[in-house]
C-alpha cells in the first residue's frame, strides 16, 4: 500500500512547493517517491520528455525525487488567460478554454481524471508527496475543491499544515485554518510547520507552546527564512525578488499574462533582474527581455501604450533585446490571430518590427516538446558559441515564419537574430539553463561595462534545500507517521 504525505498551507505562498521539494529529496533516500498536485494554477510550466505540459513545481519536485516528470504528477493545469478564463490542460494536453463557472460545472469529471493519475502513480511508487493549493480552509470552495479537500478525502493522507510567519498572524492563521477544516480532514493533520522565520526563537517559543496546547498537534519545525533558490511556482513570487547590487542590470517586461519567468532565474546570481511594469521607463538597463505570455495578442496591444516605443528606442541605441516565446512573436513584423489566442476574436496586430518574422495563430493547437538545437546565429552574443548545442523546451501556439534566405535563425530552425546580432528571438524556454548561453550573454554585458564575467559553480540547490529543511524539521516524527500508516 502506497504511503502518503500531504502539505496543506494556511495561504498561498506559505512554502508548500518548497517543502514538497525538500521532502521528495529527503524521503527518496529511503523510498521510491513521486510528487503529486491534483490541480495547479500557474503560467510557469514544464514539458516532459513525451511532450506533456505540467506545472514547473512538479517537474522540480520530480527532479528532487530522482524520477522523470510525468503528466500524472499534475493532471490538471489551469493557465489563466484573463477575464476569468483559463486554458485547461488535462494530463499534459490542452483541453479547452473555460470560464471559472464552466470549469467547476465539470468538477466531477476533473476529479475522476485526478484519481486516475494518482492511482497510476501509487502503483509505481512507495511514497506519494502531495501538494495542496492556496489556503486549505477556503470554506466557500469545499464542495468543488479537488486539490485540497477532494484529494484528502480520496486518499486520506498524513497532512502537515504550514504557515508563513513572514506575513504576520501565523498563530491565528494556523489555528483558524484547523478550526475551519471539515472534521474528517482535520483529523488527518498530524503536525504544524512555521515557515520563513526571522527572529529570536526564545521569543517565539511561548507562542509555539500555546499553539500546541490549543490544537493538540506538535510543531514539527520552525524553518528560518532562506534565499536558497529553486524555480518559482507562480507569479506571486515576483514581488519577493530583490536587487542584489550586481553591476549588470536586466529589465524583464512584466506583461499582464507573463509566463515561465523562471526562464530568467538562472541569471539572478550574476545580474540584477528587474520586472518592470508596462508604464515604467527603460533607460539604464544593460539588456531588455520580453518574456513568454499566455496571451500574446492582448499583451502586445497593452505594449502599444508606449512601452513598445521605449523598447524600439533602446534597440536603436544598441541595447540587447531578447524575446522568448510570446516575446519573440511580439518582436516580429505582424501577428495574425484567427481568434484562438487573444480575447478579441480574429485580429491582425503589428509587432515591434525588430525581427523580420511574422506569426499566425490558425488553430487551437499547442506545440509542446523538449528540444536540442545548435547555435546558428552570428553576432557578439551568439557568434562566440556558434555550432554549440543548447537544450530547452517549447510551449506555444502559433507558427512563426522566417525568411531564412534573408534572415538568420538563432538556433537551427528556431528563432531569429537581427543583422547586428543584438536582438534575438526564440521559442526555447529554459534557454539560460544552458551554461554556454548564460556565459556568452552575461560575458557580453559585463564586457560592455569594462568588466570580466566569471561564472561560479551553481551547486545543487535542491540538495542544499533538503539539508536545510532536514536540519529544522523533525523528520523522525514524519517518518514514524508515514510508516505507521501501513503498520
Amino acid at each position: 500500500m502506497t504511503k502518503n504525505l500531504m502539505v496543506f498551507g494556511t495561504s498561498s505562498h506559505a512554502g508548500k512547493s518548497m517543502l514538497v521539494t525538500a521532502f521528495c529529496r529527503i524521503i527518496s533516500r529511503k523510498y521510491s517517491v513521486a510528487p503529486f498536485k491534483a490541480q495547479n494554477m500557474s503560467l510557469n510550466s514544464w514539458i516532459t520528455k513525451d511532450g506533456k505540459e505540467i506545472g514547473i513545481a512538479q517537474a522540480i519536485q520530480a527532479k528532487a525525487a530522482g524520477v522523470e516528470p510525468t503528466e500524472d504528477m499534475n493532471p490538471v493545469l489551469l493557465k489563466p488567460k484573463g477575464d476569468r478564463v483559463s486554458q485547461v490542460v488535462l494530463l499534459g494536453k490542452p483541453y479547452a478554454d473555460k470560464k471559472a463557472g464552466e470549469y467547476y460545472d465539470s468538477i466531477d469529471e476533473m476529479m475522476a481524471i485526478v484519481k486516475g493519475a494518482y492511482d497510476r502513480l501509487s502503483s509505481q511508487y512507495e511514497v506519494i508527496v502531495i501538494e495542496g493549493a492556496g489556503g486549505a480552509a477556503e470554506i466557500n470552495l469545499y464542495h468543488r475543491d479537488i486539490v485540497n479537500i477532494g484529494m484528502a478525502r480520496a486518499v486520506k493522507p498524513n497532512i502537515i499544515l504550514v504557515g508563513d510567519i513572514e506575513r504576520g498572524g501565523v498563530f491565528a492563521s494556523i489555528y483558524g485554518t484547523l478550526e475551519l477544516l471539515p472534521e474528517d480532514i482535520r483529523s488527518l493533520v498530524f503536525g504544524i510547520i512555521i515557515n520563513k522565520f526571522r527572529g529570536d526563537m526564545d521569543l517565539l517559543m511561548p507562542g509555539i507552546k500555546q499553539l500546541e496546547e490549543l490544537t493538540g498537534l506538535p510543531v514539527l519545525g520552525v524553518i528560518p527564512y532562506t534565499d536558497i533558490k529553486i524555480p518559482s511556482e507562480d507569479s506571486v513570487s515576483i514581488k519577493d525578488k530583490t536587487s542584489n547590487d550586481h553591476p549588470v542590470r536586466i529589465a524583464v517586461v512584466r506583461l499582464p499574462h507573463i509566463s515561465n519567468f523562471t526562464d530568467f532565474e538562472p541569471l539572478e546570481k550574476y545580474a540584477d533582474i528587474s520586472y518592470v511594469d508596462i508604464g515604467d521607463e527603460l533607460p539604464g538597463y544593460d539588456a531588455i527581455i520580453l518574456p513568454g505570455t499566455k496571451n500574446t495578442i492582448d499583451d502586445l496591444n497593452d505594449l502599444k501604450g508606449g512601452m513598445d516605443m521605449k523598447i524600439i528606442a533602446e534597440a536603436k541605441k544598441g541595447t540587447p533585446i531578447i524575446g522568448i516565446c510570446g516575446g519573440y512573436q511580439m518582436l516580429g513584423e505582424e501577428i495574425i490571430d484567427s481568434g484562438v489566442e487573444g480575447t478579441g476574436g480574429a485580429i491582425s496586430v503589428k509587432g515591434l518590427g525588430l525581427l523580420n518574422v511574422s506569426t499566425r495563430f490558425c488553430e487551437y493547437k499547442k506545440k509542446t516538446e523538449q528540444v536540442e538545437k545548435r547555435v546558428s546565429g552570428d553576432g557578439a552574443i551568439l557568434g562566440q558559441i556558434k555550432n554549440e548545442k543548447v537544450t530547452g523546451y517549447e510551449i506555444h501556439m502559433g507558427e512563426t515564419l522566417i525568411d531564412e534566405k534573408n534572415t538568420m535563425p538563432a538556433f537551427g530552425d528556431d528563432g531569429c537574430v537581427s543583422p547586428n546580432g543584438l536582438i534575438i528571438g526564440t521559442y526555447l524556454h529554459g534557454l539560460f539553463e544552458n551554461e554556454n548561453i548564460r556565459n556568452s550573454f552575461l560575458g557580453y554585458l559585463y564586457k560592455r561595462k569594462g568588466m570580466i564575467f566569471r561564472s561560479r559553480d551553481e551547486g545543487d540547490s535542491i540538495e542544499e534545500l533538503a539539508r536545510f529543511v532536514e536540519k529544522n524539521v523533525n523528520m523522525d516524527l514524519i517518518y514514524r507517521r508515514i510508516e505507521d500508516e501501513t503498520a
